[in-house]
Formats: structure tokens, C-alpha cells, sequence
């Protein structure tokens, strides 16, 4: 088994790190206060490159591996949660979708523009009656004169506000006596569709959450994705690779969290000694290092068995619910060991820790990755 980065990854590694560190972090702090989206930001990854970095040169990507996808996301995420999951969700919610169940004419129209960063992606899963039981969907698309009529609403959408199209799951009929859903591209400017960006989050500030809501909304039959009654199939894939990129999110922001903890223990002084000379606070730092590693591990092999073409999806879920439960805990830590000074604004760790959480949630909860990992095991 081979833990070094190949030499297009390590590049990939340093060229993120450089950019978050020069162009992210700087602007994190303010753009959090003030709820600003990081279209800036964007537009230079456009123009790097790495907005469609999984995705074949064929269509604008950048034809890197899940690996590298993951490196980059965790890099944007150690300098802002909120450009991290901006990019995840683009890649793996908006991006992915249309990679591995479009048409060549459908990759062409919509996977292209992600990949270059003419539109953000996005995915419309979620609904007020479909979190965890996304069976639950109620959104209706009725076939009409060649056409797809959809009526309905999503929640909690990430990019949809950046996006030019995205692909959303609703009911199609019934087979069975059960529902067929089906998965469907909408772009974002059709008559009927409103995208609304008005919700008020504990965190993640600077990236766009938003709410759809479908009146009677009209597309051609083709814009189908995939095979009609697939849809619930298509999104449990698709969950499957993001659940990757909120793993590499959680590790970004955890090692964000440890590094200025670790910077403050040396700097803070409390009676006359550096509090990293503090046994109690060492071996805090120790738990932390050690869950980011092994935090990091998990992703990496989960993104390793996905580019290999193997079964991923017990990986992926583990990866995730470590990941995003040792960044709470690390995140947790960091405010503890800044002390007073951690429940404020300008040390930085309490954003951290706001961020943190959506990562618990996000991409199906804990409990969640927990029954997907009991099946896994045949339980």
C-alpha cells in the first residue's frame, strides 16, 4: 500500500494550498460577517482549472483523480468551511449527476459549463418532507406534449443561486404501487422557477443555501437524466461520491481548528508557562492530530477504491461520519484551549466550530451513515 501523493496530486496540493492560503483565507473572516458569496473566488478556479478537476479535458475538466478532488476541497475548507463546500457540492452534487448518467449531448449542454465555471452546480434533492426519507419526495413532473411539467419544492440547495441549470429528482408515476422518481435537468431561468436565498444558518455564512420552488415549471422530455424511474438509484450514487468531499470538507476545517490551536498553546501564557507545556493541553493536541489523520486516511481510501472502480459506498460512509464527528470534537477543543478568547470573533475558531457542524448533517446525517454502514456489513 502506497500513502505518497503521485506527483500531479502533490502539485494539485500545493497549487490549493498556495491559492487558499493567498486568495481564501484572507477575506474568510469578513466574508462570514457579512454573508458574501465568494464569486471572486470562483471565477480564479475557473480559470486555473479546477473547477471541473475529476471531470475528462473533453469536458473542460481537469481529468485528476477523486484523490485530488479531495485534496482540493479540504484545502479551500482549512481556509473558509464555506468555499469548501461551495466546491464540493459543485463537483460532486452538480457536476457528478450529469458525468454519470447524461448524454453526450446533455454533457456537452450542461456538464461543460460546470466544468469551466460559467455555472456553478448544484443538485435538488432535499425536501420540507424529504431530508433522511428522500422517498419522501413530493415534487411532481407530469409528461405533457413532450414535455415535463414540475410542480414542487426543494430545500436547503446549495449553489442553486450561481447555478444555470441543475438536476432534481420528482415523482414521474407510479410502478407497483410505489412512487418512480426520476431524475430531470430544470434550468434555473425557466418560466416558474424561483430560487429563494433567504435562510439564516448557524454557519457556513458565505455559501449559498437556498430554497426552489417549481409552479408548473416546463422542460422537454429530453432533458431526462438518465433512465426515467432511476432517480432514487442515481441521487443514492451521487451521495455515495459527496459524502467523499463533506469527509475532506470536515478534515479542511479540522486542521484548521488544530493549527491555530496548536499556534495559540505556544504563544498563551498562563502562570509563566506556555499553555503546550501543560500536560492537560498536550495531550488535547495529541487526540487532535491523531483524529485528523485518521480522518484524512479514511477519506483517501474511500477516494482511492472509487478511482479504482471498486465498491465504495461502507468507505465513504465511514469516512464521513468519522471525519465530520472528529471535526466537531476538534473544533470543540480549539475553542476550549483559547479559553475566552475562543468564544470570540477575530481568533477564528468559533467560525470553525459553527462551520463544522453542517458536516454531521450534510450529505445524510451521522444516524444515517450509520444504517448505510450497518447494511454494508450485512447487519
Amino acid at each position: 500500500m502506497n500513502y505518497a501523493l503521485t506527483d500531479e496530486q502533490a502539485m494539485i496540493q500545493k497549487m490549493m494550498r498556495e491559492f487558499a492560503d493567498e486568495e481564501v483565507a484572507p477575506g474568510a473572516e469578513q466574508r462570514d460577517k457579512e454573508k458574501k458569496f465568494p464569486v471572486e473566488i470562483f471565477q480564479k478556479l475557473g480559470k486555473l482549472g479546477i473547477m471541473g478537476l475529476p471531470f475528462p479535458e473533453e469536458y473542460g475538466g481537469g481529468g485528476a483523480d477523486t484523490i485530488s478532488f479531495a485534496i482540493a476541497v479540504e484545502e479551500l475548507s482549512r481556509a473558509c468551511g464555506s468555499a469548501g463546500i461551495t466546491y464540493s457540492a459543485h463537483v460532486s452534487l452538480g457536476g457528478a449527476p450529469l458525468y454519470l448518467f447524461g448524454t453526450e449531448e446533455q454533457k456537452q449542454k450542461y456538464l461543460v459549463p460546470i466544468c469551466t465555471g460559467e455555472s456553478m452546480g448544484a443538485f435538488g434533492l432535499t425536501e420540507p418532507n424529504a431530508g433522511s426519507d428522500a422517498g419522501g419526495t413530493q415534487t411532481v413532473a407530469v409528461e405533457q406534449d413532450n414535455q415535463w411539467v414540475i410542480s414542487g419544492s426543494k430545500c436547503y440547495i446549495t449553489n442553486a443561486s450561481y447555478a444555470k441549470h441543475l438536476a432534481l429528482t420528482a415523482i414521474t408515476g407510479k410502478k407497483d404501487g410505489n412512487k418512480e422518481i426520476s431524475a430531470i435537468i430544470v434550468p434555473t431561468d425557466a418560466e416558474g422557477f424561483k430560487v429563494i436565498d433567504n435562510y439564516e444558518k448557524l454557519g457556513l455564512h458565505s455559501s449559498n443555501t437556498t430554497e426552489l420552488i417549481l409552479d408548473q415549471v416546463k422542460v422537454p422530455e429530453e432533458n431526462l437524466l438518465g433512465k426515467r424511474g432511476d432517480g432514487f438509484k442515481q441521487f443514492l450514487i451521487t451521495l455515495d461520491g459527496g459524502r467523499i468531499g463533506i469527509g475532506a470538507m470536515a478534515v479542511g476545517i479540522a486542521q484548521a481548528a488544530y493549527d491555530k490551536a496548536l499556534s495559540y498553546s505556544k504563544e498563551r501564557k498562563q502562570f509563566g508557562t506556555a499553555l503546550s507545556k501543560f500536560q492537560a493541553i498536550q495531550f488535547k493536541l495529541a487526540d487532535m492530530a491523531m483524529k485528523i489523520e485518521l480522518a484524512r486516511n479514511m477519506v483517501y481510501k474511500a477516494a482511492w477504491l472509487k478511482d479504482q472502480g471498486k465498491k465504495f459506498s461502507k468507505e465513504a460512509a465511514m469516512a464521513k461520519l468519522y471525519a465530520s464527528e472528529a471535526c466537531m470534537q476538534i473544533c470543540s477543543e480549539a475553542v476550549q484551549i483559547h479559553g475566552g478568547y475562543g468564544y470570540m470573533r477575530d481568533y477564528h475558531v468559533e467560525r470553525y466550530f459553527r462551520d463544522a457542524k453542517l458536516t454531521e448533517i450534510g450529505e445524510g446525517t451521522s444516524e444515517i451513515q450509520r444504517m448505510v454502514i450497518s447494511r454494508e456489513i450485512g447487519c
